[in-house]
């Protein structure tokens, strides 16, 4: 192992933020006061109403919230899946969760959209300001509401969040915690259209169409935005940008207004509606695979400059070091080189084994610890697919 290929990892570990831990409570840190105060706010105003709904529409809360729970488990199983090169610590998300469900929603994006639309309604009429008022208004607020999240994140960690993937994963996060809260209330409503009678059978209707739509909205819209806010501020890891960061986050809120201008600009035509409709979320998806597309590269070099003196001892190959860093596609190349199915499956244990030793480094600072020692082992013993032994 060559000192620079050493000076490399070293880097790579401190510029990435891999391995560090995250610290929520900081008594001594204002961001952290200001984080509590909202997020407690607006836990306070949901619970609130969820509570003085329940007698009412107790049924339709309950199975609108498993349900919706379930789909932000599924979702956060994906992005930890994306999130494969250098993964945020489980608390850091959890904290963007949480002030997009509370703080964005309650505090911040329902006063400022209220006032905004009575404004509206007062100006340009209430026919005008509803169909167009939402459009106007809530991409502002909303993707401001839940941008403020990630700068208070960063003042939290400001050794976490060190590049525009990270924004792009820490804002999916806030924009989940958005979605789901959001989606709940929308349930709760669509329970009370038959004053309360077949009250679950009218909530489910909206729960599956918001479950359905859901990835390519509050998710998508935040996680652009909050990748071209780290753009536009810059970090350690991530040089300034600003005309790219204020291009995508432009674009988070022209995607957020189309979406809830759908219906005026249909004009009231169903055909034309859905088809708008469709588009709309395919370019929305379109847009958020290119955003992951600009902002990985990054992360996939920290991880070669990590897992790269490893090759030099021979705890990896070339070819395992080159398809863990890549694509979906290049690993999926990679496990395909496999002579027959069990062949593929042990290859593809194999890389993730090396990404075990990678994370290992990372939590160690480089240093040979009996953890990365167990994590390189673990590599040549699936590779050679020996059994299994007790560490």
């Amino acid at each position: 192992m060559t000192a620079t290929a050493t000076e490399r990892r070293v880097a790579a570990i401190e510029d990435s933020g891999w391995g560090r831990s995250f610290t929520f409570y900081q008594p001594r840190n204002a961001a952290f006061w200001v984080y509590l105060l909202l997020v407690s706010l607006g836990v306070f105003s949901f619970v609130t109403m969820l509570v003085g709904a329940s007698g009412a529409y107790g049924r339709a809360i309950a199975v609108s919230v498993v349900l919706f729970g379930v789909y932000g488990a599924l979702f956060w199983g994906f992005t930890q899946h994306i999130d494969r090169y250098s993964r945020q610590p489980v608390g850091i998300v959890v904290a963007a969760f949480g002030w997009g469900a509370f703080a964005a929603t309650w505090v911040l994006a329902a006063e400022a959209n209220t006032a905004a639309l009575g404004l509206f309604a007062k100006v340009f009429g209430q026919s005008w300001s509803l169909a167009w008022g939402a459009g106007l208004v809530a991409p502002v607020t909303e993707e401001i509401a839940k941008g403020l999240g990630l700068l208070l994140l960063i003042a939290l960690a400001p050794r976490l969040i060190r590049t525009a993937f990270d924004g792009f994963i820490v804002g999916a996060f806030l924009g989940l915690g958005f979605q789901i809260a959001e989606d709940v209330v929308y349930a709760l409503n669509s329970a009370g259209s038959q004053f309360g009678a077949n009250q679950v059978a009218a909530a489910m209707g909206t729960v599956w169409l918001r479950m359905a739509v859901g990835v390519a909205a509050h998710i998508l819209y935040s996680a652009v935005f909050c990748a071209g806010l780290v753009y536009l501020l810059g970090r350690p890891a991530e040089p300034r940008r600003v005309g790219r960061g204020l291009v995508l986050m432009a674009t988070a809120m022209l995607l957020h207004g189309v979406w809830n201008s759908l219906a005026a600009l249909a004009g009231g035509r169903v055909v034309q509606l859905v088809a708008t409709w469709v588009v709309v979320i395919v370019v929305a998806l379109a847009i958020a695979v290119r955003v992951f597309r600009m902002t990985v590269p990054r992360e996939r070099a920290f991880l070669g400059d990590v897992l790269g003196p490893e090759v030099a001892i021979g705890t990896i190959t070339p070819e395992e070091l080159i398809a863990v860093c890549g694509d979906h596609k290049v690993r999926r190349a990679f496990r395909r080189m496999g002579a027959d199915r069990r062949d593929r499956r042990r290859r593809g244990h194999t890389l993730e084994a090396v990404a075990d030793v990678a994370d290992a480094l990372a939590t160690s600072g480089g240093r040979d610890t009996p953890a990365v020692e167990f994590a390189r082992t673990e590599v040549g013993r699936i590779r050679s697919g020996a059994p299994s032994t007790p560490r």
